[in-house]
């Protein structure tokens, strides 16, 4: 069981693949998945240990499911010209394929063995698993989970992609959403259930066939999946998460996409996800599951719930500050945990100078601690003495979000400053 994010790179100002890893890192976010193999990307994470997924995005996918040679091909230089040092654990074939673009449907299945034979050719098929990320929608009746099944018009791609699954000892990779499960739903699917919030037992969902309690949309979906996969007699491939979410943000026709549920959404699954509770089901197994997202992406066609995925802006700064208090450190933006105002490195000093004057004036800041031979005079530096004022303001204004910003030169952070 683990959790991990999607980086997608719809930015206006999409930031240097240095700065998503200096990011990833300061965060303990230890499983990415990249929606390509960006050559810029795999060369900032070497040497991190971060597990990364790459994809075969889906405009490569006919390329490399009509020619063994372009897969080797793909393989070689998206794959094993940065393994080791890049630990690639799994490539995604294709994103959605069924669904948003069933005409290269036909040659997923050959996709998926072209690459896993170009690994088994450089010896890494043991360390690195190929599936292909399917939306949910290829699963039909998913409640009640035990009689759900995939739509049959896809059996003659999903029994064999399944079959390739089981002989690998590969996933099947499937993008969960009781976002839009409760959205289409109109009502029929309670809010609470689909955030995860705890449900007396009289307001859980049951499954009447086997009896077995749902207290979330997540399992239910989980359990459909393993449901379908043994209606083609398959019982033995483990499921695992490439998407689930909620958006912060939504037009006014989408008024539950906002920052409260984005954060009780997410906070929930990472403890449900690291609790290791497994589903009805399959009590005890652990799943994997990647938040969809690193970033906001602003170039996301559609409607404004599109763009507003993300834990974080194009500057790192956490969108919503997610509540994690007992579940170890997997994300330092938690507001449990202590956090601090600080002054950002590499600021303009001119900016710094003018901010610390501002919150030492017109702020009502008590800067008396940092004159020459008082407690926070060292170290004399402008960036050490405005981190002093920008977290003395925070914490005097409640450390309500948009109190630490400073025209942009402070951020909040979970490393106590002083």
């Amino acid at each position: 069981a683990f959790i991990g994010v999607n980086i997608g790179t719809d930015l206006s100002d999409m930031p240097h693949p240095t700065q998503v890893v200096a990011l990833l890192k300061s965060q303990q976010i230890r499983h990415v998945r990249l929606y390509n193999a960006d050559r810029g990307m795999l060369v900032a994470l070497a040497g991190t240990g971060i597990k990364v997924a790459v994809s075969v995005p889906n405009d490569e996918l006919l390329g490399v499911g009509q020619s063994n040679s372009t897969a080797a091909n793909w393989v070689s230089q998206n794959v094993v010209a940065h393994y080791p040092a890049t630990n690639i654990t799994a490539v995604c074939v294709g994103s959605e394929v069924l669904t948003s673009l069933p005409n290269l449907a036909p040659v997923l299945v050959d996709a998926l063995k072209f690459i896993h034979s170009a690994l088994v050719a450089s010896n890494l098929d043991g360390q690195i698993k190929v599936s292909s990320p399917l939306a949910s929608s290829v699963i039909l009746d998913s409640f009640p989970p035990s009689q759900a099944f995939f739509n049959r018009s896809w059996n003659h791609v999903l029994v064999p992609m399944l079959g390739f699954l089981q002989s690998t000892g590969s996933y099947f990779m499937l993008n969960v959403y009781p976002y839009f499960d409760y959205v289409r739903s109109n009502g029929v699917i309670p809010l609470d259930y689909s955030l995860f919030k705890p449900l007396p037992p009289n307001k859980e969902a049951v499954d009447a066939n086997t009896l077995l309690h749902y207290a979330n949309v997540f399992d239910a979906m989980l359990d459909a999946a393993y449901s379908a996969m043994a209606d083609l007699n398959v019982t033995n491939v483990p499921v695992l998460v490439t998407e689930t979410g909620w958006p912060s943000k939504g037009d006014s026709g989408e008024p539950d996409a906002n920052p409260e549920n984005a954060d009780t959404y997410n906070s929930n699954l990472i403890r449900h996800v690291l609790s290791k509770a497994g589903t009805p089901r399959h009590p005890g197994v652990g799943v994997g599951a990647y938040i969809y997202e690193l970033y906001d992406e602003d170039m996301k066609p559609g409607p404004l719930s599109e763009k507003n995925w993300g834990l974080f802006d194009a500057n790192g700064n956490p969108i919503y500050v997610l509540r994690l208090s007992d579940s170890g450190s997997v994300l330092a933006n938690d507001t449990s945990n202590q956090t601090y105002c600080a002054a950002r490195e590499g600021a303009d000093s001119r900016m710094l100078q003018a901010a610390l004057d501002w919150a030492c004036g017109p702020g009502k800041v008590d800067c008396s601690p940092l004159l020459q031979g008082k407690a926070c005079y060292e170290p004399d530096t402008v960036l050490s003495h405005a981190t002093y004022a920008f977290d003395a303001y925070y914490n005097m204004m409640g450390r309500s979000p948009g109190s630490c910003d400073f025209n942009g030169v402070a951020s909040v952070t979970t490393t106590n400053p002083s």
